[in-house]
């Protein structure tokens, strides 16, 4: 009876020691992945405005590169990755008819 009770203690125990392990492998590759990675260098970039459409402001926030237009009137936000500055999304505010 008490060998089957330390062996059923056993597997438990290096189960766990197994799953332990796995999560502090897991972190540690997280953690030196992320630290390694450089920045990658961004050539010249030409971003187009519609016609008519002049910046109102600039700014950052994060990660973002943040651009405010005046397009005719309406007012629109576009915002840049500032690793890549690819567009990362667009928001035109209008008013209600």
């Amino acid at each position: 009876m008490f060998a089957r009770v330390r062996r059923m203690m056993l597997i438990a125990g290096l189960t766990t020691a197994l799953a332990i392990c796995a999560v502090l492998i897991a972190v540690g590759y997280r953690l030196f992945k992320s630290e390694g990675r450089a920045p990658e260098p961004v050539g010249d970039v030409i971003a187009t405005l519609p016609k008519g459409a002049r910046i109102v402001s600039t700014g950052v926030a994060g990660d973002r590169l943040v651009v405010t237009l005046d397009v005719g009137g309406i007012t629109e936000i576009r915002t840049f990755d500032a690793h890549t500055l690819k567009p990362a999304g667009k928001l035109k505010f209008a008013n209600e008819p």
